[in-house]
């Protein structure tokens, strides 16, 4: 079986982090794969000490004349049984084929740009339902969650960022984008005056958030930590994950502080809302509640017994569904029944149309 794994996103998100993890771990059982990537050094290098084979693209807008024919290039060379596009570009650029072409969906995305897949794959239920509300065909729709990778790690010593030892510590982690929602819990720090907060991230509203952490007076129990790489030995060090975001297809950030056995506060967005079970494994808050995150918090500082719980629950959940070993063992019996008769027969057909 040759998988083609084609990936056309930005420098740096979940779809993104969990893409590499999960050709990595594919790669470890032997499966003969080829990732076709967008331009981005690191991401190769990442890849390439795992013995993944590759190959970088522009995947461009519009104007970009030369990815289609090299993908084109690549898979009559490579000569996949299925290829895997992730998310919108990576999906469009791909040509018909005698292969069975599976569409990755982070996102509740516009089914039609899906349309030249055999079959989708949805990080949630929830894109799933959402993609078969649109018409897409049960039997050619499916729900494959994603993995965290977390390789124990002790905790950084607090004083790199000028934090002191004897303080509660939040924790959050993404882009600082405006779906992120670091702004709420800016405006929630407020009201748990004794906690200090790192967020882990970049993005395009750094400037405007270090000044609105200035302008409620929270600035100096706040630290910007950029984006990192060694998130278990954040979590490992912080007392409370908090994952406030407006919109959230799924989530990893919810798995992770599982698998780190760090207690979790999240806003109720599509995909923690979809996995998580309020006052068992996390707690849920409404989207911009400001006092409701703030409460939340509160209680579980206050609360060990509180904490402790949804730690042991938590690490359940992701020893029982969200394991690497667990996704990767899906993955691969959701390729081979791509390829058993009749389906392969019919779905080739399909896709050579």
């Amino acid at each position: 079986m040759r998988v083609m794994q084609v990936m056309a996103g930005g420098g740096h998100g979940g779809a993104e982090t969990f893409f590499v993890d999960l050709v990595c771990a594919l790669q470890r059982t032997g499966l003969e794969q080829r990732a076709v990537i967008r331009r981005n050094p690191e991401r190769a290098e990442i890849l390439r000490r795992s013995g993944v084979s590759l190959c970088e693209r522009r995947f461009g807008g519009p104007l970009d004349l030369l990815t289609k024919p090299a993908l084109r290039r690549e898979i009559a060379a490579f000569q996949p049984d299925i290829v895997q596009t992730w998310m919108v570009r990576a999906t469009q650029a791909c040509p018909p084929g005698r292969f069975v072409h599976v569409g990755w969906l982070g996102g509740y995305y516009k089914p039609p740009r899906f349309e030249a897949c055999d079959h989708i794959v949805g990080v949630t239920q929830g894109i799933v339902d959402h993609m078969r509300a649109a018409a897409w065909p049960e039997a050619r729709s499916h729900y494959l969650p994603t993995f965290a990778v977390c390789e124990p790690a002790g905790p950084i010593d607090r004083a790199e960022f000028g934090t002191p030892e004897d303080v509660p510590l939040l924790l959050a982690l993404g882009r600082l984008h405006v779906k992120k929602a670091f702004d709420i819990l800016l405006k929630a720090l407020v009201s748990v005056p004794k906690a200090w907060l790192w967020i882990a991230g970049e993005g395009e509203l750094r400037a405007e958030l270090e000044a609105l952490a200035a302008e409620l007076g929270v600035a100096e129990r706040v630290r910007f930590l950029g984006w990192r790489y060694d998130r278990e030995a954040l979590l490992a060090t912080a007392d409370l994950c908090v994952f406030p975001s407006r919109y959230e297809p799924f989530g990893t950030v919810t798995i992770e502080a599982w698998a780190c056995q760090t207690p979790l506060v999240a806003a109720a967005s599509a995909g923690p809302a979809g996995v998580i079970h309020d006052g068992e494994d996390a707690l849920l808050v409404p989207v911009d509640d400001v006092a409701a995150l703030a409460a939340a918090i509160n209680r579980i500082l206050e609360s060990p017994e509180l904490a402790r719980n949804l730690v042991e629950a938590g690490l359940r959940r992701y020893s029982a569904d969200f394991t690497e070993a667990a996704c990767v063992k899906r993955y691969l019996a959701f390729y081979q029944g791509l390829l058993a008769e009749p389906a392969k027969t019919a779905v080739t057909q399909g896709a050579a149309r």
